[in-house]
């Protein structure tokens, strides 16, 4: 995804608030052999590509006053209240390089799963994205999660699923195989029920 973007040569917050009152964005780009440089954005540009998942998790094209650069979204701040994007963050990407980032997860088939159509589960998604680390060239859009045979009282770690290839999980708070999806049976799992049931 392509956005536009230029430098700026002052700074401050009343810098900032003048910036905005334009319909700009105050923003900073690092990383690389690069210093740190501060730019500015179109805030209708920005407010729109932020509300895509893809903005914020693929290799971003800015074409920075005529000039190329790959970068990744860091960070947005956002007004506290209003619709408003305040401040925003971006990472410059070396090909060579491997990156740490999140990237969402897509539950897929829950509907058709036996947690759903026999045990009538609830599906709790304690994860909605997962931090990994790969080359810029691997980085995937998302992460699949299939949910096919999930049980009711079953849960889904990340062990469980397959990796993109070149893609490896960052734990979480230390936590090297965390729960991602879990059915929830109301009154028991679904052993419990098996073992309810009357012998045929």
């Amino acid at each position: 995804m392509q956005f536009n973007a230029n430098l700026r040569s002052v700074q401050g917050s009343s810098a900032s608030r003048r910036l905005r009152r334009a319909n700009r964005v105050p923003a900073i780009v690092y990383g690389g052999k690069d210093l740190p440089a501060n730019i500015e954005l179109d805030h209708n540009e920005i407010f729109h590509a932020l509300r895509k998942e893809l903005f914020h998790s693929s290799i971003l094209d800015m074409q920075l006053d005529g000039t190329s650069q790959p970068v990744l979204l860091r960070s947005v701040q956002w007004h506290p209240y209003k619709q408003i994007v305040m401040h925003v963050d971006f990472q410059r990407v070396d090909a060579t390089q491997k990156l740490h980032t999140k990237v969402p997860l897509h539950f897929t088939n829950a509907e058709s799963s036996p947690a759903v159509k026999l045990s009538a589960a609830i599906i709790s998604h304690l994860f909605t994205d997962i931090e990994i680390s790969c080359l810029p060239a691997d980085l995937p859009q998302f992460i699949e999660v299939d949910l096919t045979n999930l049980v009711g009282g079953a849960s889904i770690h990340v062990a469980d699923i397959t990796m993109p290839k070149g893609v490896s999980y960052l734990p979480h708070r230390g936590d090297a195989n965390p729960v991602l999806v879990t059915a929830i049976v109301k009154g028991g799992s679904a052993d419990d029920d098996a073992k309810a049931a009357p012998a045929a």
